[in-house]
């Protein structure tokens, strides 16, 4: 809304202002990431502020991506958020479908569930037991199915879905579609702004898989991005206080390479979903 009166453009001043210091107190701290990856030693020790480099350098880049560990990580990481993700939108969707529709018997009783869960979890010990027993230590699916559904999602897709028309869902019935068919016919469809912000939250949770690869995950060959990263930053800083004698590797410039490398591709896949994101929050949030 655009202010006329003098009150109204000094509110606007303020509003501006704000805004424009908290977006730059949030992008300072990525772009300081990026400038101190692609500067020299010398010049990272000669100031303790690196608004812009004076002299660029992409060696701790070419030394990052040389090293073979980083793609099998990305690798691992690739497959969890894929592969993770549709198994993760496969359950909530039909998860939602099936508790949004009025004839479900029981259907409060395993909201009920689903939401005590979500309220008091089991806790690590016995989250590890479990994967344990069902033999899924140091497998990629010790990464996927532990967390394969997460409660707050399946609300928000099941109030979405609960918003819909029901004279569609009863149309098709009477034309001869059973539910599966009025799922994938008629209700996805429709769904597309919830779903498509629903697969972002999950792949964005796949591709910062930390916590259960460091309990599930010790061979190194299955480490996902984020553990190789946490590796590359506790190494170094051994390094640094061994007094290593690699100049290079005891700078600060191959750990910012690293945590840009493992940001990047989340950050460049995000603008692709933005459009629906607003939109499929609000809407599967609201229920009238």
């Amino acid at each position: 809304m655009h202010y006329t009166s003098r009150a109204g453009k000094l509110f606007d001043a303020f509003n501006i202002g704000f805004l424009a210091i908290v977006a730059i107190v949030t992008v300072y701290p990525f772009w300081d990431t990026f400038v101190v990856s692609i500067i020299p030693l010398e010049e990272y020790l000669g100031s303790s502020i690196h608004f812009f480099p004076k002299k660029v350098t992409f060696e701790a880049y070419s030394y990052l991506f040389s090293m073979s560990e980083l793609w099998t990580s990305y690798g691992v990481t690739l497959f969890v958020t894929v592969v993770g993700t549709a198994i993760s939108m496969f359950l909530t969707v039909t998860a939602a479908y099936a508790l949004s529709r009025p004839g479900l018997k029981g259907s409060r009783v395993i909201m009920f569930l689903f939401v005590f869960t979500m309220m008091f979890s089991g806790g690590i010990i016995p989250t590890y037991l479990v994967v344990k027993n069902l033999g899924m230590m140091n497998t990629v699916w010790a990464l996927i199915f532990p967390s394969a559904l997460a409660t707050y999602n399946l609300i928000i897709m099941k109030n979405f879905f609960n918003a819909l028309p029901d004279g569609l869902v009863e149309a098709a019935r009477i034309d001869g579609c059973n539910d599966l068919r009025i799922l994938y016919k008629i209700v996805i469809p429709l769904s597309l702004p919830a779903i498509s912000t629903i697969t972002l939250f999950y792949a964005v949770t796949r591709w910062n898989e930390f916590f259960n690869a460091i309990f599930f995950i010790s061979d190194k060959e299955l480490w996902p991005l984020q553990l190789f990263l946490r590796s590359m930053l506790f190494e170094n800083e051994s390094s640094y206080s061994g007094g290593g004698d690699n100049a290079f590797l005891l700078g600060p410039s191959i750990k910012m390479a690293t945590v840009m490398a493992a940001s990047i591709p989340v950050m460049l896949i995000y603008p692709f979903f933005q459009k629906y994101f607003t939109n499929g929050v609000l809407i599967g949030a609201v229920k009238e």
